[in-house]
């Protein structure tokens, strides 16, 4: 294990962290496991250190530690040495990837989900009929009836319970967006793995508002998943190979930017330049690729949405808050264009949520991998919205609205108040003043 990561982990990043200690009130795990140095950032790079420096043998303590981190990257805005933490953890990953023993069914759920599902988009829209045909064909009424789902761990079941309704194909195909002959912004849809199945009427609706604000919308084909899953899970290689095909998909001069609505692919979209800078052949496309790359909020923002929101008016309808998504904070800074697109939305009073800043415990997979812990950072979050009681909780990533959706069915509060992304949110309230009108 050590010569991986003297091989894998790069050494001055390790040395970058003074141990200051400003990472320790930033970290979900270090908070939820009563200020726990091994389960903080400061504490996991020490351990990445004594690994590479052969000071520590190699066990599941060590191992525990590195699987609990969420990923989150709230570390990072925390540190005043700048220190590296998410590429820290990704490379801590593979190097314990390249050389742990793996039995033959992780092997084989590896290769299913890095190699088949999420690295072709056919393969996902395969899976997703799969779930489409249990909805539909009267299963899911039947499994749970007879309490087949109490089989499965707590978590599993609940998330099966939030699990959006999945539409027909032949409806999805159909869902495309309709250029405008006068728009003058040009937009390339990053419609994403996850987002263009299970959450496709929330793509919808975006194509619909960027083009009710003047946009014209492509949508590049043989675009694939991020590679983001790939990267936070010790394969980067794989990511970086998603990250070529998108590249290449989306490498064009027709149009002024690339728009994503998942705030969790949004970050590693944006960071193609950081993973290809050292190859020839993509790093100036990459370079390209990810200064066009904007988050939907952003692009709102930049298309005059703001104003357009504070012509309408509506009754009031309650509190709408916001739960960060971590990776589109914490990596790509954007925070005040959700919240200043929600203080405007007619109908509704912003309220900040307690803590909104911090994970909510989905951290892509996480939720399945680690569930006691994602159930104990989720059960902290849904006391500060229990103490604000919003009619709304607004997000901008699809594993965060389930996350969230998850926490309020588990508190019984479904008929006081919803989860709903971002996109959806405002689509609606527009949608209600132009019948109104």
């Amino acid at each position: 294990m050590k010569d991986s990561f003297v091989e894998n982990v790069n050494e001055e990043y390790l040395t970058d962290c003074m141990r200051c200690g400003f990472c320790l009130s930033a970290c979900p795990t270090y908070l939820a496991t009563n200020n726990d140095e091994t389960h903080s950032p400061r504490g996991r790079i020490a351990l990445m250190k004594a690994m590479r420096d052969g000071d520590v043998v190699w066990d599941g303590s060590v191992e525990d530690s590195f699987d609990m981190c969420l990923g989150c990257r709230a570390c990072e805005p925390a540190c005043p040495a700048g220190v590296q933490y998410g590429a820290l953890i990704e490379e801590t990953r593979i190097a314990i990837q390249q050389v742990k023993p793996k039995k033959f069914v992780e092997k084989t759920a590896r290769k299913a989900a890095f190699d088949g599902i999420f690295a072709d988009q056919k393969k996902m829209a395969g899976t997703v009929k799969l779930i489409q045909f249990y909805q539909k064909s009267g299963l899911q009424k039947a499994t749970r009836k007879i309490g087949f789902l109490d089989l499965f761990p707590p978590f599993m079941k609940e998330m099966e319970g939030v699990l959006p309704a999945v539409e027909k194909k032949k409806k999805r195909e159909k869902k495309r967006g309709n250029p405008s002959k006068t728009a003058t912004t040009k937009v390339a849809f990053f419609t994403g793995c996850l987002m263009d199945t299970l959450f496709q009427e929330t793509n919808r609706k975006t194509i619909e508002m960027l083009e009710w604000l003047g946009a014209e919308v492509t949508i590049p084909k043989e675009q694939q998943c991020c590679g983001a899953l790939h990267g936070h899970s010790g394969e980067l290689d794989k990511g970086v190979r998603n990250a070529k095909a998108n590249i290449d998909a989306f490498d064009s001069d027709d149009y002024d930017y690339i728009v994503n609505n998942a705030g969790g692919c949004g970050a590693f979209l944006s960071e193609y330049e950081k993973h290809l800078q050292a190859d020839s052949e993509y790093a100036e496309k990459a370079a390209r690729f990810s200064r066009k790359m904007t988050d939907i909020s952003s692009l709102f923002v930049k298309l005059g949405l703001n104003a357009r929101l504070k012509e309408l008016e509506s009754e009031e309808a309650g509190i709408v808050t916001y739960q960060d998504s971590c990776h589109l904070r914490n990596v790509n800074k954007v925070f005040l264009e959700p919240r200043s697109l929600l203080e405007d939305a007619p109908g509704f009073e912003y309220k900040e949520l307690i803590d909104a800043e911090s994970c909510c415990g989905s951290a892509g997979i996480y939720n399945l991998l680690q569930p006691e812990m994602a159930r104990r950072i989720l059960d902290s979050k849904m006391k500060g919205v229990k103490e604000l009681q919003p009619a709304k909780v607004v997000t901008s990533n699809p594993g965060c609205l389930m996350q969230m959706q998850v926490g309020i069915q588990r508190e019984g509060l479904e008929k006081e108040m919803q989860a709903v992304h971002i996109v959806d949110f405002l689509h609606e309230a527009i949608h209600k003043k132009q019948k109104q009108g």
